[in-house]
């Protein structure tokens, strides 16, 4: 059993739960261009498990949400209070809720491609309707200035850790991937191999001859290939 069917399972358990019809058309589909699956889960809602598939490369997929109630507590004796969350309100949650915190997302103009709509649809409907072809290429829009974002941020982080590959996120590396850049941070980290330093123990990419944390000069002739200087 989930965490929220638990969750709900014991409030029933307590005392009686007053509950409320659902409304079987109240429907809202997310759309998702975003290549990577999300999984929320919000303990505090009924049902709140939700998991948007991962979309496919020029393609897209769909979650339909339905309502989801939170419960209230009432005085001693009185059945818990079910207080519904149309569906709208459940989708616009799930979207606030992964966008927000996202490094680069500002969820305006830069974030990753989710966007909602009232009602059930199926991929034949959303590409059959027009409004739809406009909201697709909005998300696509505000997907690619959130990657635009994030390559910016890895090109910063990769400089100021000297090249450690462990501060690049997978988003960036995806980010790069779908904008069609080449970066040497995009490599798997697996694959780059990481050492201490001998003067300070800090992991260091021996790609670069000196630590990023003590200064100290790991490859003295490779500072000098690159033309280095060092104050004295």
């Amino acid at each position: 059993m989930s965490t929220v069917g638990s969750h709900f399972g014991a409030l029933a358990n307590m005392r009686k739960v007053a509950r409320l019809p659902i409304n079987p058309l109240d429907r809202s589909t997310i759309v998702s261009i975003y290549e990577k699956q999300i999984s929320i889960n919000n303990p505090t809602l009924f049902p709140g498990s939700h998991i948007i598939p991962a979309a496919t490369p020029d393609g897209f997929e769909l979650l339909v949400v339905k309502p989801a109630s939170w419960f209230k507590e009432m005085e001693e004796g009185q059945p818990f209070l079910e207080i519904q969350n149309s569906s709208i309100q459940v989708a616009e949650s799930i979207i606030r809720d992964y966008s927000n915190g996202l490094v680069g997302c500002n969820m305006g103009d830069r974030m990753p491609g989710l966007f909602y709509v009232p009602g059930e649809f199926t991929k034949i409907t959303i590409r059959s309707y027009e409004k739809f072809s406009f909201m697709l290429e909005m998300a696509k829009m505000k997907q690619k200035n959130w990657f635009t974002e994030l390559v910016k941020i890895a090109d910063v982080d990769w400089a100021r850790t000297n090249g450690n590959p462990r501060a690049i996120s997978d988003d960036s590396r995806l980010a790069a991937q779908k904008l069609g850049l080449q970066k040497a941070w995009m490599q798997d980290f697996r694959a780059v191999e990481l050492s201490n330093c001998v003067a300070c123990g800090h992991l260091i990419n021996k790609n670069y001859p000196v630590c990023p944390n003590c200064k100290n000069v790991i490859d003295v002739e490779k500072a000098k290939s690159l033309g280095l200087k060092f104050a004295v």
